[in-house]
């Protein structure tokens, strides 16, 4: 009997489905464990939730139950239903990386969790039931530096001769707008440089789309400016390690990947004063930090970076250094370990 579920209802992949992955491939390593609801890059087919409570009929082997792990308020109703209606020996582990108050439902679901991990010290202010704090970490053997970031940058066929990319949805909270100021100030004094938007807005951010596209063609950087649109996951390892820098600015963020994603590909970093961007940059070896709203700033520190190759490239170094030793993915494998075999000895 499989003694791990882990959960993946959305059929989108996003930046929770990118740090499940991330585990999921160094725990298939350990457990017999079967992925639940939605495929997930580089781990086991899933199986449905119908086959997960039948597999769970009854205890694993050498084990008092299973641990189903969730990180969404769908996946938590779907293991709470199976524990305590259809009464199956299983208990429930939550990924917490939101650094605000829950709204109401998301509260109760998390009380009725058997364990909380929480991704930062701030995080756990807001959740019960917390058994530890444990950074997410990247997959530093699928985001590696490139042989040559000139080649491949080249290789990508978006024009220039480096890249700087903001990568998520876009909408305000991602502080799609901010980046697009900041690249309407720092282009013109960067020939080469092209900045890409790697993201889609939803219906109800056509609009605000449609104005940042109008401010970028009055600022006559619709050549330099370019949204892609969604990057398939299994095409981000090879944007990360050809752009020169990555740039998020969101007005709010739970944790944020991206910055990590571009640190173990050896790629330096701008980030606004959200999310865990700060610890990222390790007192500014691996990335400068701005405060929110700033595009004025972003633009500055992002041409301090880009314009001293000698600063540049031991940023680079030091951020995939960074990335190996304090954020990598086998790392939070290791955490939340601990936290599951505390449950099961406690029976």
């Amino acid at each position: 009997m499989p003694e791990l579920f882990v959960t993946n209802f959305n059929r989108n992949f996003t930046g929770v489905s990118a740090t499940a992955a991330n585990v999921i491939r160094q725990q298939a390593n350990t457990h017999d464990l079967r992925l639940v609801g939605r495929p997930l890059p580089g781990c086991p087919d899933p199986i449905t939730t119908a086959e997960a409570r039948r597999l769970c009929r009854n205890a694993p082997d050498g084990k008092p139950f299973a641990i189903w792990h969730v990180r969404r308020n769908t996946e938590m109703r779907a293991a709470i239903w199976a524990r305590d209606v259809l009464r199956l020996p299983i208990r429930i582990v939550f990924t917490s990386a939101a650094q605000r108050r829950h709204s109401a439902l998301p509260r109760w679901l998390i009380s009725r969790m058997d364990a909380v991990v929480a991704t930062t010290d701030k995080a756990a202010e807001f959740v019960p039931h917390v058994r530890a704090v444990v950074p997410h970490g990247v997959d530093t053997d699928l985001f590696q530096p490139a042989d040559n970031r000139d080649t491949a940058w080249a290789a990508l066929g978006y024009g220039g001769t480096r890249g700087i990319a903001t990568i998520g949805r876009i909408r305000p909270e991602k502080g799609t707008d901010i980046f697009v100021d900041a690249m309407i100030d720092l282009l013109p004094t960067l020939p080469g440089a092209v900045a890409l938007v790697i993201g889609r807005a939803a219906r109800e951010h056509q609009g605000f789309l449609k104005d940042l596209k109008s401010r970028i063609a009055a600022a006559g950087l619709g050549d330099r400016i370019l949204f892609p649109g969604e990057i398939p996951a299994a095409d981000l390892p090879p944007l990360m390690r050809a752009l020169s820098l990555v740039m998020q600015l969101p007005r709010y963020e739970g944790y944020g990947m991206a910055p990590l994603e571009g640190m173990a590909s050896g790629v330096p970093f701008v980030g606004a004063e959200a999310g865990y961007y700060r610890a990222f940059s390790a007192q500014s070896k691996s990335g400068l930090i701005v405060p929110l709203e700033a595009a004025q700033a972003a633009a500055e520190a992002a041409r301090a970076i880009l314009s001293d190759p000698a600063r540049h490239a031991q940023m680079a170094r030091d951020a995939r250094n960074i990335a190996l030793h304090s954020f990598s993915a086998r790392a939070e494998a290791d955490g939340i370990e601990a936290v599951y075999q505390a449950l099961w000895s406690e029976g």
